[in-house]
């Protein structure tokens, strides 16, 4: 036997269980991972305010601090608000429930001849086994419910001190990351970071500024229908339409359609029709003009990113899918050789015969300067 062959097995033994432990940790510790993930996001997303606020003398911890502050007032009162909304809601589908079921009832009996009442249907209703089976299961799944509330509460607060974090020393953690690599490349460092800080920043706060204007639209629309709960509808709508990629516009307009139904049937037509040419008209001549300067990537790119953000990460990689891809594409275009594009018919999306009569005409000047130069 070589005498380097039982090193080698001992080594090859020792890689494989390096590469198993390294696996199981890897696994196990994806949770936390994307929740850091998030985190860096949301710190460079509040980095341009904080930064504001520490150029003017104030502390980077209580600029952070005051910028967490804000968005959970935010937060806590769109919550509230719509907890508020949803609740009257139910309790009036509650009480007017009879009332809908005597409709229901008299439409059954008229067209169809029967004899229904509506005690009858109450009774058969609640001596159903299905009822019963559904109530217990219900019951039942109340822990599991208790438990992923739990579980959601723990992720957000870990998310929220992460970003802290990052946020008040994000100029430590540059000079940490940056003393363990050569001069030339901690610039390549720093300016991918400023890229990020950037591209991050101008979406966030160009979707808010859109949110702003989608929330100001509806609300005027829902307005002037007399619907209830204008306001948070608004709110809603500009929120889950800008935040959530690609479908947020149609699912943003499926709450206010469905309370313009309680009201008037029609109205809901008309939120429809409202939603489909607002979106219509933020994608061709809004969202162009106010994400030219942050987030100016091609709409197909943005789409193919969602997707595989979601693929890769869920709702979590919808979200800094597109901060991402752009704060990729900037930094990329710096390193890329770019050339002055021929003045072929082609290019400008000419017919093939237009472009071939061009390269003639091209080509007998080229031959006539050649004779001439002969001569």
């Amino acid at each position: 036997m070589p005498r380097w062959l039982p090193r080698a097995m001992v080594l090859a033994l020792a890689l494989v269980a390096v590469f198993q432990l390294g696996s199981w940790a890897f696994h196990r510790l994806t949770g936390l991972l994307i929740n850091v993930l998030i985190a860096f996001f949301l710190a460079l997303a509040i980095e341009p305010a904080v930064g504001w606020m520490a150029s003017r003398g104030i502390r980077r911890g209580v600029a952070a601090c005051l910028v967490f502050l804000g968005v959970l007032a935010g937060t806590a009162g769109f919550v509230t608000l719509m907890s508020t909304m949803l609740a009257d809601q139910v309790i009036r589908i509650i009480e007017d429930f009879p009332d809908y079921l005597d409709s229901v009832i008299n439409w059954i009996n008229v067209h169809f001849d029967t004899e229904l009442r509506r005690v009858d249907v109450q009774e058969s209703l609640l001596s159903s086994d299905r009822l019963r089976a559904y109530v217990e299961d219900s019951a039942s799944g109340v822990l599991d419910v208790s438990a992923q509330v739990l579980g959601g509460l723990f992720q957000l607060l870990t998310v929220t001190l992460f970003s802290f974090y990052f946020a008040a020393d994000g100029p430590r953690l540059r000079r940490a990351l940056c003393s363990v690599l050569p001069p030339a490349k901690q610039a390549e460092v720093l300016r991918a970071w400023e890229i990020a800080v950037d591209k991050t920043g101008g979406y966030i706060y160009s979707r808010g500024l859109m949110a702003l204007i989608s929330g100001l639209a509806h609300f005027f629309l829902l307005q002037a229908m007399e619907v209830p709960y204008a306001p948070v509808l608004a709110v809603w709508v500009g929120l889950v339409s800008q935040f959530i990629p690609t479908i947020g516009t149609y699912l943003a307009g499926a709450l206010p359609m469905l309370i313009a139904f309680t009201v008037n049937p029609w109205y809901a037509l008309w939120v429809l029709v409202f939603v489909v040419v607002y979106q219509q008209f933020e994608n061709y001549l809004l969202q162009p003009k106010l994400t030219a300067r942050t987030v100016d990537i091609h709409p197909a790119v943005a789409f193919g990113s969602v997707i595989a953000g979601t693929a890769l990460l869920g709702a979590v990689g919808a979200l800094i899918a597109i901060p991402a891809v752009a704060t990729l594409q900037a930094f990329l275009g710096a390193y890329v050789k770019r050339y002055d594009v021929t003045d072929d018919p082609r290019v400008h999306g000419r017919p093939r015969r237009a472009a071939d009569e061009a390269a003639r005409g091209l080509f007998r000047r080229v031959r006539g300067l050649r004779r001439g130069s002969r001569v």
